[in-house]
């Protein structure tokens, strides 16, 4: 591709930067179709910033295109590139894991590859992390080219998020946001196998502010996350950071067993007292299937937990990392000879 050019003076800044002041993590799965343009729009953004010593780590997850082919071939006159290959694919939350254990900047900025996180929105946010703030959540205040019932589930999800987790999670926020070295650092140190960086990335808590943006809809290309993928990740949010699902099916439960006791109470009072016949069949049927249907929700909540518990317990790696790419910018490369 056509590197992006820059004046000299921009050059002898960032040589004379020591410390890499901004990481942008970027999870790649199968966008082949985009990188190019992507590279092209986050340089030229890199080039506007001359006062920033910028690291563009590109994780790659197990891609099944040429994305790695692509990744190798990118170069920048503007910003040192990192690419690191997964052995397979191991789910963007664990991509997510691999970039943020080894960005080396003061911040980070997590983008999507596709474009609809976008890069010219970077400077606004370093504006930002400049003033004091460690997070900076880029909310979502419009989804364009999405289809209504897709925008509204997402709507509903974030909602019932924020109303059950025990962890502040900021409505409408993505995976798109800044973080501060010091959030990072802490963010390094969680153990679990489970990843759910919506919620890992808010648990650190620290000086946060909003951005509001409107989510463009992607160029070229589909997106990689069928409804199904999706009712997962939004189970495992909620199972992640909360127990409340496990106090709901207690108080449901609860409930059923009062109501069923005052029912008894009542029927046996229609049948003595005023000689009314019980009900047969039908509601008997009824009831039971309803309670039977309860029963197994409640179950299938404490699976849940009980999943997660397995996974913890064997103490896998979050990923396994195959390959490693790095290229440094090229004013760098001629100046150190």
């Amino acid at each position: 591709m056509q590197l992006i050019s820059a004046p000299k003076q921009l050059f002898q800044n960032r040589g004379r930067t020591k410390n890499i002041s901004l990481s942008i993590l970027v999870p790649v799965y199968n966008e082949s179709e985009m990188l190019a343009r992507f590279h092209h729009e986050v340089c030229k953004v890199a080039a506007s910033l001359p006062d920033e010593n910028i690291e563009l780590l590109y994780v790659n997850d197990g891609s099944t295109d040429d994305s790695w082919e692509k990744l190798e071939a990118l170069k920048s006159e503007i910003v040192n590139i990192e690419r690191i290959n997964l052995s397979r694919n191991f789910g963007k939350e664990a991509a997510m894991t691999a970039g943020l254990d080894l960005v080396k900047g003061e911040s980070v900025i997590l983008l999507d590859a596709d474009l609809q996180d976008p890069p010219e929105l970077i400077p606004q946010m370093i504006v930002k992390w400049r003033e004091g703030f460690d997070v900076v959540n880029m909310k979502r205040s419009k989804r364009l080219g999405e289809s209504r019932f897709k925008t509204a589930s997402a709507h509903l999800y974030y909602r019932i998020l924020a109303a059950l987790s025990d962890v502040p999670i900021e409505k409408d926020v993505g995976d798109f946001r800044l973080l501060s070295r010091r959030v990072i650092e802490h963010i390094k140190q969680l153990p679990e196998r489970n990843r759910y960086m919506k919620g890992i990335m808010a648990w650190p808590g620290f000086k946060q502010t909003n951005l509001e943006f409107e989510r463009p809809e992607r160029i070229a290309g589909e997106t990689k996350w069928s409804f199904l993928q999706l009712v997962r990740l939004g189970l495992s949010g909620i199972t992640s950071f909360s127990v409340k699902p496990l106090k709901i099916a207690t108080w449901l439960g609860a409930s059923i067993s009062i109501g069923a006791i005052l029912y008894s109470i009542f029927v046996i009072f229609k049948t003595l007292i005023l000689g009314d016949p019980v009900a047969g069949y039908p509601s008997m049927m009824i009831v039971q299937l309803w309670l039977g249907g309860v029963q197994l929700i409640a179950i299938g909540v404490l699976g849940e937990y009980v999943g997660r518990i397995f996974v913890e317990s064997k103490g896998r790696p979050v990923y396994l990392v195959m390959d490693k790419h790095s290229s440094k910018a090229k004013h760098k490369e001629v100046e150190h000879g």
